[in-house]
C-alpha cells in the first residue's frame, strides 16, 4: 500500500488526539514550529495539516493569536422526501414550519436566457433555448441556510402568469403548484446529491468559511410525460444541516 502523505498523517494524529480530549474545546493547539518539531517534518506539512482539520470544521484559525479547538457546531436534520411536494406552497416554508422557524428567500429572476450547455441536457432542450433564470437565498429566522439556483424553459411558461417564479398570483408557491396551475402536473423529482468545498461566492451568502463542506444537490422535476421542466442546483452548508432521505415503500404492510 502506498504512504499517505505526510501532511496526512500529521492530520490523522491530530484529529485523533482532539477527538481523545487531549485539547479541549477553545483550547490554542501549540505553534506549527513546536508541532513541527514534534512530528519531525516540516512547518509546511504542520500548516497543511492544521488547514485541513480547518476545513473539516475541527479547528478554527485566528489571527495574531494561533489556531484553536472549534466548538461544535449543532447540525438540524433537513428531510427530503415526497411528503414535502404534498403539503401545498412553498416546501422549504413547510420545511421551517415544521421546526417552528420562519422560513423566507431573497431571489432574483432573469427571462431569456440562453441555456449553457449543462442545463440544455438536464432539461432535454436545445443548447440556447431561452429559460427563466432565479437565484435563491433561503434564510431560517434570518439566518442562511441554502442556496439554490433554478432554470425554467421558455417554451413551457412563456406568456403565462407563472413565467417569473417570485411574481404574479403563485409567487413563492413552489414548482409542483405553479406548474399545475397551467395544467402541467409534476409526478417526479430526481435528486443527484455531491459533496463539495464552498466557493468564496457561497461561503459570503451562507456565513461559512471557503472550503468549509456543503452538499450541492442536482435537482430536475419531470411532468406525467417524462419531460423536464425545472432543474435547479441546491447548496446546503454541511457544518449547518445534515440531509436524509426519506423512502416511502410501495406495498408495505
Amino acid at each position: 500500500m502506498p504512504r499517505e502523505a505526510p501532511y496526512l498523517e500529521v492530520a490523522d494524529s491530530l484529529r485523533a488526539r482532539i477527538l481523545a480530549g487531549e485539547w479541549a474545546v477553545g483550547s490554542r493547539l501549540p505553534s506549527r514550529a513546536q508541532l513541527a518539531d514534534e512530528y519531525g517534518v516540516g512547518r509546511n506539512v504542520t500548516q497543511r495539516a492544521m488547514d485541513r482539520l480547518i476545513i473539516e470544521g475541527l479547528l478554527e484559525g485566528r489571527a495574531g493569536s494561533g489556531t484553536y479547538v472549534r466548538k461544535p457546531r449543532e447540525r438540524m436534520r433537513m428531510v427530503r422526501s415526497r411528503h414535502r411536494e404534498l403539503r401545498g406552497g412553498s416546501p422549504f416554508r413547510a420545511d421551517m414550519k415544521e421546526r417552528e422557524q420562519a422560513g423566507t428567500w431573497e431571489a432574483h429572476s432573469q427571462a431569456r436566457v440562453p441555456a449553457p450547455a449543462p442545463i440544455a441536457e438536464r432539461l432535454a432542450i436545445s443548447l440556447g433555448d431561452l429559460c427563466v433564470t432565479t437565484r435563491y437565498e433561503f434564510l431560517s429566522d434570518g439566518r442562511p441556510v441554502q442556496l439554490s439556483e433554478s432554470w425554467e424553459p421558455m417554451a413551457i411558461t412563456d406568456g403565462t402568469p407563472i413565467v417569473l417564479p417570485e411574481m404574479g398570483p403563485l409567487a413563492g408557491m413552489g414548482v409542483v403548484e405553479r406548474m399545475h396551475s397551467i395544467g402541467v402536473q409534476v409526478e417526479t423529482a430526481v435528486e443527484v446529491p455531491r459533496p463539495a468545498r464552498a466557493t468564496q461566492a457561497q461561503a459570503n451568502l451562507l456565513g461559512i468559511s471557503v472550503g468549509d463542506l456543503v452538499l450541492e444537490i442536482e435537482r430536475t422535476y419531470y411532468d406525467s410525460d417524462g419531460r423536464p421542466v425545472e432543474t435547479a442546483d441546491i447548496v446546503v452548508p454541511d457544518v449547518r444541516w445534515e440531509v436524509a432521505y426519506e423512502f416511502g415503500i410501495d406495498g408495505a404492510q
